[in-house]
């Protein structure tokens, strides 16, 4: 670091209550090219500190007579340096008087950087002048360095605990913003040309998203993915205006990282003309501003949280990428409403919801058949949350369609399902509710493995849990007999998985009565039923959600 202070940089207090010493001493320093703030007493001294610290200017140093008249020197050296705004002004004292080793210990005690016993030579005066400037300045940009250390490494943690590509550059531009003392915006580009994007809040929202459109196109085009980390200014013509200030044109400085193999690009836009801001990490006087990246204490902070958040968006696409490989396959399979099988004497509504993007998939699955005994009807899910699970729900779903073309009976698919698991997948564990209706008598057998038991909503408004229950697939246990039961005409049967009421921290049993209650003041009608439900239990659900509701037709 060069910590060099040219000659006439320093703005110098000089404190001493005779008029002569106050100009022989503002003389010395004047002519070195300082500029003196003279004062007479230690009252004034402390007024006009109180004054410039307002003004955001305090002086370079303070050379401070030890005998004052209204306070001792030391003592005015020790409010000084016990007041936290004014503690890093480096203190002089001098005397012609209190020279010995004793007095000079005294001022070292009450904090001050040097004594300068007067009369002095010129040369001396200015060089114990510079020494405490540079002192004072090396101790600044060190507590600065520490301080955009700290707020870099805040910013990392962030960033590294984002859960989705939208909340990591949101962070990432926070953290930018911290850093800069700057508006900043951070773009996310996947390897599919997608963007996201993020802004501080010191950064006004374009209610267009046409600027930050084509802010994404200019950064892809200028975007070197061979360089794991670069930086370009991008002129105010190239450059969207108003991007960082309403009707301005701005030249954009971009930061840019890519991904470990180059798959995704993150820039950080900040403006390139904007000077940082006091509580970014540069001191009061601005001599430590982020844009002197020449100068070690900039630690090129921007260029290294750039490349954080481009190494954390490499897990959030690569689970993006398989999240959609998941969701494709359950849309593939899970027939959607229009597409259901045609059953003859029964009226059949399905939902299927996929968790929040800051979630990951499940293995929720539904169906509905028609078997030579009546209508089969099944609601499940897979134990856990990745594409091995949405996978195994297809297996699974697929098994059952094979099976009840050869057999309908609930309890014997449920043991069929049970031992495929079991075989294929021994790790993996499943809940499944499988009914099976007779259109013509109402009757329907019920058997399950896990899962949340059927409601049946009644005439006149009521509903209740079937009481039937069984072990989970995949354990290689004894399954119960099927529960009988006669649905009427007027009667709804409800299967839903536990994405639907399933909350952290609440006991499931108070879920499913919470279930309960909704469905019983549910206005009539499948479609109703289920929409009433979904607006009840179903926003930003941490778990996918499969729904199905019959009744005869």
């Amino acid at each position: 670091m060069n910590y060099d202070v040219k000659q006439s940089d320093a703005t110098v207090m000089v404190v001493d209550d005779v008029p002569t010493n106050r100009y022989a001493m503002g003389a010395v320093l004047r002519r070195a090219g300082h500029h003196v703030v003279p004062v007479a007493s230690a009252g004034e001294a402390l007024s006009e500190l109180d004054v410039r610290l307002r003004a955001g200017a305090l002086p370079d140093v303070a050379l401070v007579d030890v005998g004052l008249p209204d306070m001792s020197g030391f003592e005015l050296c020790r409010r000084v340096k016990s007041t936290p705004s004014t503690a890093a002004l480096p203190v002089v004292h001098f005397s012609a008087t209190a020279v010995d080793a004793k007095d000079r210990c005294r001022g070292l005690d009450a904090g001050a950087d040097a004594f300068l016993p007067v009369p002095a030579e010129p040369r001396e005066i200015q060089a114990v002048v510079h020494a405490a400037v540079r002192g004072a300045r090396r101790r600044t940009d060190a507590e600065a360095l520490a301080h955009r250390l700290t707020l870099l490494s805040q910013a990392i943690i962030t960033v590294q605990t984002a859960r989705c590509l939208g909340e990591l550059a949101d962070a990432a531009a926070a953290g930018a913003a911290r850093l800069t003392g700057t508006p900043a915006v951070v773009f996310v580009i996947g390897p599919d040309g997608e963007a996201h994007h993020g802004t501080s809040r010191s950064r006004l929202a374009l209610s267009d998203a046409g600027p930050h459109q084509a802010a994404a196109r200019l950064i892809t085009r200028i975007a070197d993915r061979r360089a794991r980390v670069h930086s370009t200014v991008v002129p105010a013509p190239l450059w969207p205006t108003g991007f960082f200030r309403p009707g301005a044109r701005d030249d954009a400085h971009l930061v840019l990282a890519s991904t470990t193999e180059g798959r995704a690009q993150v820039c950080i836009a900040t403006p390139a003309s904007a000077a940082p801001q006091r509580g970014a990490g540069n001191c009061a006087n601005g001599r430590d501003g982020l844009a002197d990246d020449r100068r070690p204490i900039a630690v090129f902070p921007a260029e290294r949280l750039a490349e954080a958040t481009a190494l954390a968006a490499e897990p959030l696409l690569m689970y993006q990428a398989e999240r959609d490989i998941a969701l494709t396959l359950q849309h593939s399979f899970l027939p959607q409403p229009h597409r259901l099988p045609h059953l003859p004497g029964v009226d059949l509504v399905v939902r299927y919801v996929p968790a929040s993007r800051q979630t990951e998939i499940g293995g929720d699955f539904y169906a509905a058949l028609p078997t030579r005994d009546g209508v089969l009807t099944a609601v499940g899910d897979v134990v856990g949350h990745s594409l091995d699970a949405a996978t195994v729900m297809v297996e699974i779903r697929h098994a059952l369609r094979a099976y009840c073309v050869e057999e309908s009976d609930p309890r014997a698919l449920a043991e069929r399902l049970d031992r495929m698991l079991l075989h294929y997948h021994p790790e993996v564990t499943a809940t499944v509710c499988l009914t099976l209706l007779d259109p013509a008598t109402g009757r329907v057998r019920i058997a399950n493995a896990g899962h949340i038991p059927p409601v049946i909503l009644r005439d006149g408004g009521r509903a209740e849990y079937v009481r039937v229950c069984g072990p989970l697939l995949g354990l290689a246990l004894d399954r119960p007999e099927p529960v009988e039961l006669v649905l009427h005409r007027e009667d709804r049967l409800l299967m839903v998985t536990d994405g639907l009421i399933e909350t952290r921290g609440v006991d499931l049993t108070t879920s499913m009565e919470q279930l309960r209650t909704a469905a019983a003041g549910a206005p009539p009608g499948l479609d109703a039923l289920c929409d009433t439900l979904l607006g009840c239990f179903g926003h930003e659900r941490e778990d996918d959600i499969a729904m199905l509701a019959l009744r005869l037709g």
